[in-house]
């Protein structure tokens, strides 16, 4: 979904689903500020979201303002960590150039090693966890960092298409119709 304001109105239509709600912040150029995309990410969490894509700041990165973008994503991923949601980064690539496309994609992945950084440095500073605290982790391990193809996939070729091009996520306004064809191309079993 593109607007936080739907995130109520979703869950409630997605209550006893599997389906998990993803919202989109800072849509559709990131020129919101950090703060804000921030607060938004945070009310969407609360409201029901699991997932939060957020946009990178267009303008920050093509202006190489590298310091605002990398605010702009720690503060999205860290509300996400807060509110144990999933978080992922989007980058208009049709409005860059090769090499932005490049550093969007190293500064998203800067953005979180920083975060984990910052992390390990506190527990540092602040001491091992009191032993009646299990909940904390040993380590924090740093993920693989994926990639979500969205934008003109309209069939079940070109799902596969992106997927084959190294696509971890889909996202796609024609999913049922996708679905459809993928169910009707699978073997039948008897």
């Amino acid at each position: 979904m593109r607007e936080p304001t739907y995130v109520p109105q979703c869950r409630t239509l997605l209550r006893g689903s599997p389906v998990k709600l993803c919202c989109v912040v800072g849509f559709p150029l990131g020129a919101q500020s950090p703060e804000i995309k921030a607060l938004e990410t945070r009310k969407a969490i609360r409201e029901g979201a699991t997932e939060i894509d957020m946009v990178i700041s267009i303008g920050a990165l093509k202006s190489k303002d590298e310091a605002l973008v990398l605010r702009d994503i720690r503060a999205v991923v860290e509300a996400c960590r807060d509110g144990r949601a999933l978080s992922k980064v989007i980058f208009e690539t049709a409005l860059l150039t090769d090499e932005e496309k490049v550093r969007a994609c190293e500064l998203s992945h800067e953005g979180r090693r920083r975060l984990r950084e910052d992390l390990h440095r506190l527990r540092e500073r602040a001491g091992p966890p009191p032993r009646t605290s299990p909940s904390w982790p040993k380590t924090v391990a740093p993920k693989k960092l994926g990639v979500k193809a969205s934008g003109g996939i309209r069939t079940y070729d070109d799902a596969v298409r992106m997927i084959e091009a190294g696509a971890t996520r889909i996202g796609a306004s024609a999913s049922v119709r996708i679905l459809e064809e993928a169910k009707a191309r699978a073997p039948q079993r008897g």
